[in-house]
């Protein structure tokens, strides 16, 4: 139980005076990877750039400085290669080779007569360009149709401000994550995107455990002032949003450190994404509620009722009658 209290029950931290400093940030951060991403690009796998994948289970130890030095003087072009599975497993991956399909099925015949002596092959796949272009664009369609709806399911179940603000919190964070594979390069394929989904879907659920404290709030707190009722709101959520998050990250890592080379960038994704969607609950999608019109249906009315002109008969100035 001592462990469960490393949060105070009533810890009152003034996290929206430092939202300034947090909107900078996440500004930068935003800026950042938008800026990789157009430099950069993505470097994307095999899934989505298109190329043969073969997939073999050595019967002895090998090595792959070797090996791919047998498989570079085939002169098939980029060839990547991963072991995994303790070392047993390798996965090979070679760029499209020119001439269709008799091109595809000739380099994967080269590669199977290099490594049967030594090599179960367990698989081979060989992914066009016409359907790693398909791939790619439904596989993003995905991740911005789940976005979106994510922030229309809190448009109903709260109010649309929520709703804006989950979006652009829950934007930042999957842009964020396209930033650091940008960034150092690392390979984005399917697991990526499934990564990015994750992310979203963990970002968002953090999110709404804030804003429905917040809403809770505004019933019972009617008169004070919306910077403190915030702060109470995300300081009694404090303890359930780092417990989650921490015992969450402490699986990721688990997945990063023994998962092998197969599991890395998906662990690293996610990783990334845990510590960006819960920065973000905490200091992002809140704050964001201060800058947006009120959630107070009395001040909305108040501020937009017509001021109304004093007639003279009710401002005490004397009537002339000619």
């Amino acid at each position: 139980m001592r462990l469960l209290r490393l949060v105070p029950d009533d810890t009152r931290l003034g996290f929206m005076q430092w939202r300034r400093a947090a909107f900078t940030f996440t500004l930068l951060l935003t800026l950042v990877s938008l800026a990789a991403l157009w430099a950069f690009g993505l470097n994307l796998g095999v899934d989505y750039a298109g190329g043969l994948l073969v997939e073999a289970r050595a019967q002895a130890p090998f090595d792959l400085a070797t090996l791919r030095g047998q498989l570079d003087a085939l002169d098939l072009g980029d060839v990547t290669l991963q072991a995994f599975g303790g070392g047993q497993d390798l996965l090979i991956r070679l760029q499209e080779q020119p001439g269709g399909a008799v091109g595809q099925e000739h380099a994967i015949a080269s590669v199977k007569a290099l490594l049967t002596p030594g090599f179960e092959i367990r698989r081979t796949e060989a992914i066009g360009p016409q359907v790693s272009r398909e791939l790619l664009q439904d596989g993003l369609l995905a991740a911005l149709l789940a976005v979106l709806l994510i922030g229309v399911y809190v448009w109903f179940r709260f109010e649309w401000q929520f709703g804006l603000a989950a979006v652009l919190t829950t934007f930042h964070d999957v842009i964020a994550t396209f930033g650091l594979f940008a960034v150092f390069q690392l390979e984005f394929n399917l697991t990526i995107l499934a990564a990015l989904l994750t992310i979203a879907g963990y970002s968002i659920n953090d999110t709404v455990v804030v804003f429905d404290r917040i809403r809770e709030n505004l019933r019972g707190y009617k008169t004070m002032p919306m910077e403190r009722l915030i702060d109470l709101s995300v300081n009694q959520t404090l303890r359930r949003t780092l417990l989650t998050s921490g015992t969450t990250l402490l699986a990721v890592l688990a997945l990063l450190v023994f998962g092998g080379p197969v599991l890395r960038n998906f662990s690293l994704a996610l990783l990334w994404g845990l510590v960006v969607g819960t920065y973000s609950s905490i200091f992002v999608a809140s704050a964001l509620l201060l800058h947006l019109p009120s959630l107070r249906r009395e001040e909305r009315q108040q501020a937009q009722a017509p001021a109304q002109t004093e007639s003279p008969l009710t401002s005490g100035q004397d009537i002339q009658i000619p």
